[in-house]
């Protein structure tokens, strides 16, 4: 069975391949066992704390294989982003400069440095064993998250974003870091981006221009892939756009990805989870739709569960196995969060 959990110390070795196995587009997942330690402890310190308000935190969450008893995908949330150090993004505005005299209108997009997400929620850290891909695996790793949110609603801010990939080609080349960011910083994009990583922005604010760029004056190739994904992030944001999310023009410094958005309470998943109680037996089903596939969380903090079952999402009893219970660490009669995983299937039943 597949159950999503928060990290624990002892997955230090497992999540420390999945790293390896990123490589270095995912800055948030360092192949370094001292940061990975350190991101293990500050989550267990989250889970741990009483909190009434979004702040800092950061939530590491493991999907686990629990018959090989081996994490192979991980997740995060952060739940105020720019609390301890500066957020940065690029907003993408417009200028005008008019000379009646000469009879000239001109309409530039222009890239302004700021701060507009500070303290909002931040998805991030996805990433799955390609051992594992294909199948549910991705969309419960990546959806767990809302069912926590779902859960811990005080915990996080009202506005959710996540920082999208942004377009390289196959040598790791970004043609928007060629054609500004290395201008100012004077190191490749790889370190640039693995600095801004560690959490650290200073240098940002200390070496980024702090006036308005103005996107005319960047090569063709940079400013045809602002708001673009690497082509192995469309699956992606499709899945997140699907979830209620939305490019604002917000787009990332070094390499131009777009931050997509969305209201908390206007996710997909957030909004159309339901409390369900659970009960040992076999299905019974009161709809004329086949078993859904389901997503279900056992509303705890510390030990945090999420895993998936075949079953009716139209009633207010879940049916489960004994052995469904145990690895949700939860007991018949309890009140847990469901929502779909997929779509939900059409019916074969003609109606008149």
């Amino acid at each position: 069975m597949m159950v999503i959990r928060p990290a624990q110390t002892d997955d230090l070795q497992d999540i420390l391949q999945l790293a390896a196995a990123a490589g270095t587009g995912l800055t948030t997942l360092p192949n370094d066992p001292v940061r990975i330690k350190d991101k293990i402890a500050s989550s267990l310190k989250a889970f741990n704390t009483p909190i009434n308000e979004p702040g800092p935190e950061y939530y590491f969450f493991v999907l686990e294989d629990t018959e090989q008893q081996k994490v192979v995908g991980t997740s995060a949330l952060v739940a105020a982003v720019g609390m301890d150090e500066a957020f940065y993004t690029y907003k993408l505005g417009t200028v005008v400069n008019t000379s009646f005299d000469l009879g000239i209108y001109n309409k530039h997009q222009v890239l302004v440095l700021g701060n507009d997400y500070t303290g909002c929620t931040e998805i991030a850290t996805l990433f799955l064993s390609p051992d594992y891909r294909g199948g549910v695996n991705g969309r419960l790793l990546a959806k767990s998250r809302f069912m926590f949110m779902a859960d811990f609603p005080e915990r996080f801010a009202d506005t959710v974003i996540a920082e999208m990939r942004g377009y390289s080609d196959k040598e790791g080349n970004s043609p928007f870091w060629h054609s500004l960011g290395r201008h100012f910083f004077s190191m490749p994009f790889a370190k640039a981006d693995a600095i801004s990583g560690l959490g650290s922005n200073q240098f940002i604010a200390e070496l980024m221009p702090q006036y308005p760029i103005y996107t005319t004056m960047l090569s063709q190739e940079a400013q045809e892939v602002i708001g673009q994904v690497h082509p192995k992030t469309k699956p992606a944001i499709s899945m997140l756009k699907r979830e209620g999310f939305r490019y604002q023009n917000y787009v990332d410094i070094f390499d131009a990805g777009p931050t997509i958005e969305a209201p908390k309470d206007q996710i997909k998943t957030y909004r159309s989870s339901k409390l369900m109680q659970l009960i040992v037996g076999k299905p019974h089903m009161i709809s004329d739709n086949p078993p859904e596939t389901l997503m279900v969380s056992n509303r705890q903090l510390e030990t945090f569960r999420t895993g998936i079952i075949e079953s009716d999402f139209d009633g207010e009893v879940l049916y489960v196995t004994e052995s469904f219970l145990s690895a949700l660490a939860v007991n018949e009669g309890d009140s847990v969060r469901v929502a779909r995983l997929r779509a939900k299937p059409q019916s074969n039943t003609n109606r008149q």
